[in-house]
């Protein structure tokens, strides 16, 4: 198997959606060996980083790579598109410390690469191969285990104490699996978690276009009217749990979503993985942990 990079550039622009700002990003074309770099063209000098593990620098509410030149965030949701592609080389570049979160998943990502098709490129492709059970734990309950396998595998199951969302599952049999079932699944916020986040300026850029907003507690009715306002969003009736902004695309939509994110945060070990992965309560913190865990093992001499 080949390595592959994108056929030609492509363009997207947005809104950010922790900074509020609005945002152009650029794929270019990159030769073999090169891997997935970000430039910041915002920057003098126009740093760059590259997308490995090794390089994230924290993981509240989304994934963020840092060097000692720049920073830039919630880049997962591209990554598991050009994963699931299977695109190893590409350069980024970025007019902004995020990436724009479109509609919240990546299937403006996909669409782009589809659009644009991909070419082999004249270097093997190198995978990290599962020979062994591998696993990471956390004291919270989440888990992930890696297995051997021939082919990329993923399982995943999300809980929460939520009678609106409590138990879901996504798995994927083989990434080429990954547009049809995965790539539009959006991120999700709950009612009750978004005044802590508009507190921590965690979410400006965040309105019911981009995200599925649960509403899984009562509240009053004033309190859902100022929510509602500083999302840019027509009131509802707070006596109504649900979902805020017409229900899911699909029914396991926000398992899948964690899934989506899995991919997205294994893409930084920087190798396209030969395994199966089975992730219980997944997050990017033991996301990137895992992929840290699975590099070091497998990647470092």
């Amino acid at each position: 198997m080949k390595q592959k990079t994108i056929g030609n550039s492509f363009f997207l622009e947005g809104v950010a959606l922790h900074t509020g700002l609005n945002i152009k990003l650029t794929a270019h074309p990159a030769p073999a060996n090169h891997g997935i770099v970000i430039c910041r063209t915002d920057i003098t000098g126009k740093p760059c980083i590259k997308a490995i593990v090794d390089n994230v620098g924290h993981t509240v509410r989304g994934t963020v790579l840092m060097n000692d030149h720049m920073q830039v965030g919630t880049v997962e949701h591209a990554l598991a598109a050009f994963y699931a592609a299977g695109i190893d080389n590409c350069l980024f570049e970025v007019d902004g410390p995020e990436f724009p979160i479109l509609d919240g998943s990546a299937r403006f990502f996909r669409d782009k690469i589809l659009e644009v098709g991909v070419v082999e490129q004249d270097a093997d492709k190198k995978y990290l191969v599962i020979t062994d059970v591998v696993e990471c734990e956390t004291d919270s309950g989440s888990k992930i285990t890696a297995y051997p396998s021939d082919k990329f595998e993923l399982e995943v199951l999300i809980g929460f104490d939520s009678p609106v969302l409590r138990e879901q599952t996504a798995v994927l049999n083989d990434i080429s699996e990954f547009n049809e079932k995965a790539a539009a699944a959006r991120t999700f916020v709950f009612v009750r978690e978004i005044e802590h986040l508009l507190e921590m300026n965690l979410i400006k850029g965040g309105d019911l276009k981009n995200a599925i907003v649960i509403y899984d507690r009562i509240m009053s009715q004033k309190a859902v009217d100022n929510l509602c306002e500083k999302l840019n969003q027509k009131s509802v009736d707070a006596s109504q749990l649900g979902y805020l902004n017409g229900g899911l695309r699909f029914e396991n939509e926000p398992a899948m979503h964690k899934l989506l994110d899995v991919v997205g945060d294994l893409a930084l070990i920087g190798k396209p993985i030969k395994g199966r992965i089975v992730a219980k309560y997944p997050g990017h913190k033991i996301n990137t942990e895992f992929a840290k865990l699975l590099r070091k093992k497998y990647l470092t001499k």
